[in-house]
Formats: structure tokens, C-alpha cells, sequence
């Protein structure tokens, strides 16, 4: 599902307009953005949790050469599902 689909998708089910639909997904996916931005989590109960990670920085290989490489450590965003969420995946 493209963002255009959840867009159709929530715009049917709440019954409101697409451009309505569009900017509350905007809304919510910048929240988001904002508060991992910060170092901070969100919670959404039975659904998950999105969080921040932090990843060391390691030695990898060039896959064409297999020269060693250094890959720097980096902040990534990491999304955890609830057990709501779990069961109704595993139905």
C-alpha cells in the first residue's frame, strides 16, 4: 500500500475528504518525525512503538573489491508492534 492508498483508505473509513485524510497522515507522520528528531518515543498502545536507536560504528567490506570499509555510527529510527497489533497480523 502506497500513501496515496492510505490515503483512500482512511478517507473511506473515517468518512472524510481525501484532502482531509491527507493532511491528518501528513500531520501524524511529521509528529512523529518531530519527537524522534528530539530523541523521544511515541507510544501508540496495541498498535507499537517508535523509538530511536543508536548504531555503532563498525568495519564493513566493499562487496566488489572486498576492500575494508569503515561505516560510521548513526541514529536510526526503529519501530517496535504492539501485541495488538501481532494478533491481529497472526489471525
Amino acid at each position: 500500500m502506497n500513501k496515496a492508498q492510505l490515503v483512500e483508505k482512511i478517507s473511506t473509513d473515517a468518512e472524510i475528504s481525501k484532502a482531509a485524510a491527507a493532511r491528518a497522515l501528513d500531520a501524524f507522520t511529521g509528529a512523529v518525525t518531530s519527537s524522534l528528531k528530539e530523541g523521544n518515543s511515541v507510544a501508540l498502545v496495541g498498535f507499537g512503538t517508535f523509538s530511536v536507536k543508536e548504531r555503532a560504528a563498525r568495519t564493513g567490506r566493499n562487496p566488489q573489491t572486498g576492500a575494508e570499509i569503515q561505516i560510521s555510527a548513526a541514529t536510526i529510527p526503529s519501530f517496535k508492534p504492539g501485541k495488538g497489533l501481532k494478533d491481529q497480523v497472526n489471525l
